[in-house]
């Protein structure tokens, strides 16, 4: 197979980590036959050091021309950098935000894993840790309170802010079927989390989700409210699957879960539109204060690289042996210092890339 591949290496760390996914993924073309062509692209600070702005006209139409997009990490320090200077309009995640719309990234996936060899990083009890777990939230990415009207006004010497929620069936419908989809790659179960107690867009939320669940008589669905979700993830977070819910829950819940897996260095995240296209990057930040130091962790980056092989290209099988890569890696005892434990091997950023697509055969 072809791959077309768009790189936003981004700032930061951003660089070293993308890096070290495409050697990953030359490795997964050497091992099974497939062919990658790059498309390296500037977007944030580094767009703004060059072009003044941080996402250009020319990169938007080069990304929709890839079949996908890989990217590092945008940003830089905001009180030392002088992008945070700029209008919010022209700061570097002001390009991530318009890249989202003009390819029209409407679900967010964000895995939260805990790997056995990573139990006694986790903040939760040992007898919770020591159970693992493996899920992956669906975030509606483009609707609800996030993009709804919202103003600020004076009565009567009272100052008023007002944020509009809303959500249509149609953009509940094709992040609920996304959800599905995702769940019937998995253990075919999905959590649908909403406030349906008092909101009237949870109430429709739940009615379209369990229409679209009617498609799906292999997945168990349940309903979950939000408040409960908080607290079953640090309670008992074994317990799910696919979480599926709106904007603003998922980007708080997607949050939680990432803390308590022990470290962000390890998390993944795809966004994805309505076809198989999508952009692939790492949870964390771009981490100026360590970057070119050769000690970022390219895990997440590395595994976002996977989710891409498994969601944009039905790449099952080479997206298992990239995250059977990283297990066996893990169990043989190499750490990057974010994760690094009594007993272990510390490694660089670039040597936990080379040992990686080592173990890829």
């Amino acid at each position: 197979m072809k791959l077309n591949i768009a790189c936003i290496p981004g700032d930061g760390i951003g660089p070293e980590i993308v890096a070290q996914a495409k050697k990953i993924l030359d490795r997964i073309a050497d091992v099974y036959g497939h062919e990658i062509k790059y498309t390296d692209l500037l977007m944030g600070g580094a767009a703004i050091d060059v072009h003044g702005v941080p996402l250009t006209e020319e990169t938007i139409e080069m990304a929709k021309a890839a079949d996908c997009v890989l990217m590092g990490s945008i940003g830089g320090n905001t009180a030392t950098s002088p992008w945070y200077k700029l209008a919010p309009n022209l700061r570097p995640e002001a390009g991530l935000l318009a890249l989202r719309k003009a390819l029209n990234l409407f679900a967010n996936l964000r895995p939260a894993v805990l790997y056995d060899e990573l139990a006694d990083a986790c903040p939760l009890k040992k007898e919770i840790s020591q159970a693992g777990f493996d899920m992956v939230i669906v975030r509606e990415l483009t609707g609800g309170l996030y993009f709804g009207e919202r103003y600020t006004t004076q009565e009567g010497g009272v100052r008023k802010a007002v944020d509009t929620l809303t959500y249509n069936e149609n953009e509940i419908h094709r992040i609920a079927k996304k959800g599905f989809e995702i769940a019937m790659k998995r253990r075919k179960k999905v959590t649908s989390v909403d406030k349906a107690n008092v909101l009237d867009s949870s109430r429709l939320w739940r009615k379209v989700v369990e229409e679209v669940a009617a498609d799906y008589p292999e997945v168990i669905l349940e309903h979950m409210l939000v408040d409960n979700c908080a607290m079953q993830l640090v309670k008992n977070p074994a317990q799910f699957d696919v979480i599926l819910t709106e904007n603003m829950f998922g980007d708080i819940l997607s949050d939680e879960a990432s803390m308590v897996t022990g470290s962000i260095g390890m998390l993944s995240s795809a966004s994805l539109n309505d076809s198989k296209f999508g952009l692939y990057e790492p949870s964390h930040g771009s981490a100026p204060d360590i970057a070119g130091k050769d000690i970022a962790n390219p895990v997440a980056t590395i595994l976002s690289a996977a989710m891409m092989l498994r969601f944009s290209f039905d790449l099952d099988r080479e997206a298992d042996a990239v995250e059977k890569a990283v297990k066996d890696i893990l169990k043989k005892g190499y750490r990057t210092p974010d994760i690094m434990s009594e007993g272990c091997r510390l490694v660089g950023c670039k040597e936990m890339g080379d040992l990686l697509a080592d173990e890829i055969r």
